[in-house]
Order: structure tokens, then C-alpha cells, then sequence
């Protein structure tokens, strides 16, 4: 049964890159692309051959498949609804953050051994909004580790019951932490945008203007596989697991369905911040980790 999850993650994965394209064409009033174009996209990549700069070296030509190898198992590690993980065990979320910090920091070596000044901004942004945004990802999972008194994702979200009040109002700032979390790590607004290729505002798209063919594939799925997997721990602080029952994929589908209206909402009507405004919307969105932790520990200490 464990295989399950994983797959309802990669089928996420596939269609939530064509919600949110549908999304923001509705809003912006216009049909848009197909639905399933990303993937046609990422079909012709596949047939295209690769490009490298002379200044690269093997790394540049295996860090796209560390970073989608490494993403495809931090979905290893997520449970979903009353499904078990593929992988379970005390402290999982650890490996689980540093899996996709090590497919990061993969892509960050590779940006550098292009030789381009635009790669090494974008690089060195990059690894600046990780380092301050990672304490908010620890203090969310801390927070859900104090209340339910376990260290695994599965028992985690098992035993998070969130129909109580109180604990609804921290599942709620649970949730919202976790969807700064999805716009911070891939790279999307207000922290970056995807759509623009203005060298000197971008982040993760500077880091692989030198890619192509399958390596850009590569990237580009690792990127939606990303982006599922930090909406489903939203979707897993949310949404109890006991109410799932065996309505695990039509759940599933539409949750997922929502967060990626959500990020087309968002992406509709908020615009970029600017670069020296990031730091201090990634501070506060750390903050609002500290706060869920501080609720936790008043609802623990006066017996909920």
C-alpha cells in the first residue's frame, strides 16, 4: 500500500504545473495554454541533446539528475491520508529537508561551474532565501512533533487531529506556513517570478539558463515534484488523516486541485518583491513558524 502515495504524488506532480497555468489565464481573461502542455514541453526536451559550457565539468552533467534523484526520494518520505510512506522512521522530515537541500545544492555548483556572472547571483540568492527560510520548515515540523508527541511524518499526521478548536486555529498557521514554504523553495512570487528571464531580478531561473535538452527536462519535473510535495504537508496539516477514509484519490485530487488555484491566485494578483524587500518578508515568514511553536507550547502547557 505504501506504493500509493508516491504515485498519487507524481500524478499531482503532472497536473498541478497545468492548474495553475489555467488558473491564471482565467483571471487574467484569456483561454491559455493546454492543460497538459508542460508535459509536451518536457516530451520535446527529452529528444533535444545537450549543451555545456567549456568551463564545466562532469558536475554540471550529473547535478540535474541528483536533483530530481533526490526529490524523487523526499517523496519517498511523505504519507498521504491513511496511507504509510514508502520510508517511515524516527526523525524522517530531517532526511526529508536535506534530501532536497542536497538536490540544491547540486544545482547551485553546477550555476557556478557555467562561468556566468548571472548563474552566480542567481546561486548566491538561492542559497540566502534557503538559509533563511529553513527555520521556518524546522519550527512547523517542531511545532506538529510537540503536540502529537511523535518524530515521524506518518505518526505526525496520523495522530494530528485538528477537529478540536484550538488546534484548528494552529493547523490554519500550520498551513499557511507551509504555502510560504512551496512559493519560497520553487522559486515562485513574490520571492521570484518564472515567467520573466530579466537576468537581474531572477533566482532559480538564472541558475539554469545554461541547461538544456534533458537536463532542463530534468529540472523542470524535479521543480513540479517540489512543488506537490510541500502542498501536500500543507494538505497533511490541514486536512485530518482520519477524514480522508477511502476517498484517499478523489481527496487527494482535490486538495491539490485547490493549492494549485491557490498559488494561481496569489501569482494573479501579487506582484514581486523587490530583491532588498525578500530578506525581510523570508524573516517574517520564519516568524510565523515561531508563532505556530509558541501556540503549540501554550496549548501543551494549559492542557488544550
Amino acid at each position: 500500500m505504501f506504493i500509493i502515495p508516491f504515485l498519487l504524488i507524481l500524478v499531482s506532480a503532472v497536473c498541478l504545473k497545468g492548474v495553475i497555468n489555467k488558473t491564471r489565464a482565467r483571471l487574467a481573461g484569456r483561454t491559455g495554454v493546454r492543460f497538459f502542455q508542460p508535459l509536451l514541453t518536457i516530451g520535446v526536451l527529452l529528444e533535444k541533446g545537450e549543451i555545456y559550457s567549456t568551463s564545466s565539468t562532469v558536475l554540471t552533467r550529473v547535478a540535474p539528475a541528483l536533483y530530481l534523484a533526490s526529490t524523487l526520494g523526499a517523496a519517498l518520505l511523505l504519507p498521504l491520508g491513511i496511507f504509510p510512506a514508502a520510508i517511515e522512521f524516527n526523525g524522517d522530515f530531517i532526511l526529508f529537508a536535506y534530501l532536497l537541500g542536497f538536490g540544491k545544492l547540486a544545482l547551485v555548483l553546477a550555476a557556478l561551474e557555467s562561468g556566468s556572472s548571472f548563474q552566480g547571483m542567481g546561486s548566491a540568492r538561492e542559497v540566502l532565501f534557503s538559509m533563511l527560510i529553513e527555520p521556518c520548515f524546522f519550527l512547523l515540523l517542531g511545532t506538529l512533533a510537540l503536540v502529537t508527541g511523535y518524530g515521524s511524518f506518518g505518526t505526525i499526521f496520523a495522530a494530528f487531529d485538528n477537529m478540536q478548536v484550538n488546534l484548528l486555529m494552529l493547523s490554519l498557521i500550520l498551513g499557511y506556513g507551509f504555502l510560504n514554504l512551496a512559493l519560497v523553495e520553487n522559486g515562485r512570487l513574490p520571492v521570484d517570478d518564472t515567467r520573466t528571464h530579466l537576468e537581474l531580478t531572477m533566482v532559480h531561473e538564472a541558475m539554469v539558463l545554461d541547461l538544456s535538452g534533458v537536463d532542463l527536462a530534468f529540472v523542470q519535473v524535479a521543480g513540479w515534484l517540489k512543488l506537490a510535495l510541500w502542498g501536500l504537508l500543507a494538505v497533511n496539516a490541514l486536512v485530518p488523516a482520519q477524514l480522508t477514509g477511502g476517498w484517499l484519490v478523489l481527496w487527494c485530487g482535490v486538495a491539490m486541485a485547490v493549492y494549485g488555484v491557490v498559488i494561481g491566485v496569489v501569482e494573479s494578483f501579487m506582484a514581486r518583491n523587490r530583491m532588498t524587500k525578500n530578506t525581510t518578508y523570508l524573516v517574517t515568514v520564519s516568524a510565523i513558524g515561531l508563532l505556530g511553536f509558541a501556540v503549540a507550547y501554550v496549548l501543551i502547557t494549559t492542557g488544550m
